[in-house]
């Protein structure tokens, strides 16, 4: 419903706020940088606009009656609204041809981080977006810097010297080549066997190698080392032309699998679950173009929903 008119006008109530907090008319004229004499005319149209009594004059000064201790309690709302008003909108005037910078693992980056960004453009079309790639411990280390507003990782815990959010759950797998013997395997496979074959890995620093390494490291064992390859594609590529078993992150593989060019191999010995998060740093808070990306890139989080894991295959008839 439409506001009465005449409405109090907000200097007027700032003005009766501060007479209850400072104790006098003076005090609150001085605060506010008027003399005395103006904010007592203020405040007395102030009461003639409200028809109550708010102040009660003496010789010694002038003090809220019992209606103007509300009446200032109910402004003190209304500032404390407007304020919040005016900080929203000027985020807003701020993000408007503003620039995000932002770094993310490659998992996150590949997969992920386009359709992210594509709904975040047709809210803030004018915001310039930029994105740099690494692994996990390279993105922790620009968002540290200062490099990057806002990072985007997987691994099995958020850096302890950042600001963090858990966005959504992933899941690594173990996949080899149709050819590979373990692809007509029977059985899963047990955490000893798959640390004695030579695998096709992401390089230390990755959070998919940190998740297997921690995984491995919890049954007392450390992964053998056929090559280390710096990214997701390069790792599928060797694994479907037989260069050995690779673990990666399910989000990575959904087609190979579906195709037939890689089939997943199960180890129920080993936990391999991992969240991918965001991160930033506590110096220098999510902006509100920021906080938005957060928004749309949690949707699916750890309360949400879930991304739908690959179907499990096998040429055996042991598992499906």
């Amino acid at each position: 419903m439409p506001l009465p008119e005449p409405c109090p006008d907000l200097a007027s109530l700032d003005l009766l706020v501060s007479v209850g907090e400072l104790g006098s008319i003076r005090a609150a004229a001085a605060a506010h940088g008027v003399t005395q004499p103006a904010a007592s005319m203020r405040l007395r149209a102030l009461e003639r606009l409200l028809q109550v009594p708010l102040l009660e004059r003496a010789a010694t000064g002038a003090r809220l009656t019992p209606a103007g201790t509300a009446t200032a309690e109910w402004a003190g709302a209304v500032l404390s609204a407007m304020r919040t008003l005016l900080a929203g909108t000027a985020a807003l005037r701020s993000d408007r041809g503003s620039q995000l910078r932002l770094a993310a693992s490659l998992t996150v980056a590949e997969y992920l981080v386009p359709r992210w960004l594509q709904q975040l453009a047709a809210e803030h079309p004018s915001t310039q977006v930029s994105l740099e790639m690494g692994n996990s411990a390279r993105v922790v280390e620009r968002v540290t810097r200062g490099d990057a507003d806002l990072g985007f990782i997987e691994g099995p815990r958020p850096p302890g010297s950042l600001r963090s959010r858990d966005l959504l759950a992933d899941e690594l797998v173990i996949v080899v080549a149709t050819g590979h013997r373990w692809s007509h395997r029977r059985r899963p496979v047990s955490a000893r066997e798959l640390a004695a074959m030579p695998l096709v890995l992401r390089e230390p620093g990755s959070g998919t190698r940190d998740v297997l390494a921690e995984a491995l490291a919890a049954h007392g064992l450390r992964a053998t080392v056929a090559m280390e390859l710096g990214s997701t594609t390069a790792i599928k590529a060797a694994t479907i032309a037989s260069a050995g078993p690779a673990v990666v992150s399910a989000l990575a593989v959904r087609t190979e699998l579906e195709a037939g060019q890689l089939v997943a191999v199960p180890c129920d010995e080993l936990s391999l679950q991992r969240s991918i998060r965001a991160i930033w740093a506590a110096a220098r808070p999510p902006s509100a173009v920021s906080a938005r990306l957060l928004a749309i890139a949690a949707r699916s989080g750890p309360h949400g929903r879930r991304h739908r894991q690959p179907t499990m295959r096998s040429t055996g008839s042991g598992f499906s």
